[in-house]
């Protein structure tokens, strides 16, 4: 039974057979959170976090913009490769010089751990890994304790692989961004079938949600007389968010099953990639990322994990124009051609977060838009690939953090400075508490808003 107009809760799911969906902001909630203003469950302090990582580095000369000083200046001219963050440039910050110590000597397979738990990875070809306690999982602990699920992995590739990867270290590292502590990685998962039953499915193993799928036919026809019942409730605002937000579940749940159609209908697959996802990279990533909002909207989480490609992955990027694979390319040489190369895959994945971060933007919640209240990183544990360094890393920074983020800024550190600083920063932009994290030695200044 729903509670009376104007006092609905945050956590008020439209059930049905084997589904439970949750709902965007609406106004009718207002009065029953307004009254914790303290808690980060508040419209104005709503905030998610959420981390988007590139592979095997970037061109330098093509991603780093001229100028930035320590306390932040305006963003200038945005270079080639962050060319497709023009129109969200407001809203995006590029922090220099950031640096990944505990990630040398220097491989693939350091870069991936090392970029969320800023910890140095235990060497070992066995399951006696160890790493950290990744910053996801630290926010998650705070942002996730009255969400379905405290934080969502996601990937694009299988993570099948085992024993040794990347000289000497376990495949542990390669394959897993999170971890909820030294000893327990987070797998992701790349399938858009799964990720969308364990948004609003019931749970279960894969196997039981395929069963139920089976059973249940469309997730959102077995919640249509809750949606009526629950109209009765609301205001033609809210009724109107609502229907918004089902028909993006619909369209999601679509696309999912056209993709799976077509590979059941398809050549053999690529065999890093699970089955039933499009044939297209961009169109399996726009999926993946589509998937973030529908979660973020709907509350089930408010923390995210994004891997956009494994470290040596020999990916293709015909889409982008380049037909050599990803990793050889990045030991370039200095190779004129081969550098232009890796800058077009950097330029391509740079774009496909512009779109996601376009359509946060064109989301309506509490007075602005859902980037106004979601705060995430992008960038890679790498630096130049070429010589496997961990410093100078690519990063940005995106979103609103319901105004503790001030965008479109340009810090550049006069000396090498931990990355751990910016993931302290991100933790108190999101109202984390948080006095220290990894190798930190304080926060990133030029980057903090005036919202309590």
């Amino acid at each position: 039974m729903f509670v009376a107009r104007r006092a609905l809760p945050r956590r008020t799911l439209l059930k049905g057979a084997g589904a439970a969906v949750g709902l965007p902001l609406l106004e009718a909630m207002t009065p029953a959170l307004t009254a914790q203003e303290a808690t980060p469950a508040a419209p104005a302090a709503l905030r998610r976090l959420g981390f988007v990582y590139m592979p095997m580095g970037c061109d330098p000369s093509r991603w780093m913009p001229e100028g930035g000083t320590p306390g932040g200046e305006a963003l200038g001219a945005l270079p080639p490769t962050l060319e497709p963050l023009e129109a969200v440039r407001d809203r995006v910050s590029v922090v220099g010089n950031l640096e990944l110590r505990k990630a040398y000597p220097g491989t693939h397979a350091t870069s991936n751990a090392a970029f969320l738990s800023a910890a140095e990875a235990k060497r070992t070809e066995s399951s006696d890994y160890r790493l950290g306690t990744t910053v996801d999982q630290i926010a998650a602990r705070h942002l996730g304790a009255d969400t379905k699920l405290p934080s969502l992995e996601l990937a694009m590739d299988l993570m099948s692989m085992v024993g040794q990867c990347d000289n000497g270290y376990a495949c542990v590292y390669q394959n897993n961004l999170s971890w909820a502590s030294p000893t327990d990685p987070l797998p992701a998962e790349a399938h858009p079938r799964l990720v969308f039953e364990s948004l609003f499915g019931e749970g279960g193993t894969p196997e039981q949600c395929r069963a139920a799928l089976r059973r249940r036919g469309s997730l959102l026809d077995s919640v249509v007389g809750e949606f009526k019942r629950l109209g009765t409730e609301l205001g033609a605002g809210d009724r109107e968010r609502v229907a918004g937000y089902l028909d993006a579940v619909r369209e999601i749940e679509r696309r999912v099953g056209r993709a799976e159609a077509a590979a059941a209908e398809g050549d053999l697959p690529d065999l890093d990639r699970p089955t039933g996802v499009p044939a297209s990279y961009a169109e399996h990533a726009r999926l993946m990322f589509d998937l973030q909002i529908l979660a973020l909207r709907g509350d089930v989480t408010r923390v995210t994990t994004f891997q956009l490609a494994r470290e040596t992955s020999n990916r293709t990027y015909v889409e982008a124009g380049v037909n050599a694979p990803h990793h050889p390319l990045t030991h370039h040489g200095n190779d004129p051609a081969k550098v232009a190369q890796v800058a077009q895959i950097n330029r391509f994945h740079v774009g496909l977060f512009a779109e996601f971060l376009k359509k946060l933007a064109a989301v309506p919640e509490a007075g602005g838009s859902l980037l106004d209240h979601v705060l995430y990183l992008y960038g890679s544990g790498m630096g130049d690939p070429n010589v496997h360094d961990h410093t100078d890393l690519p990063v940005l920074v995106a979103g609103g953090a319901a105004g503790n983020h001030v965008g479109g800024r340009h810090v550049r550190f006069a000396e090498p400075t931990p990355l751990a600083n910016l993931h302290l920063t991100l933790l108190h932009e999101v109202g984390v508490p948080a006095e220290s994290f990894g190798d930190s030695r304080g926060t990133v200044a030029g980057l903090l808003g005036g919202a309590a």
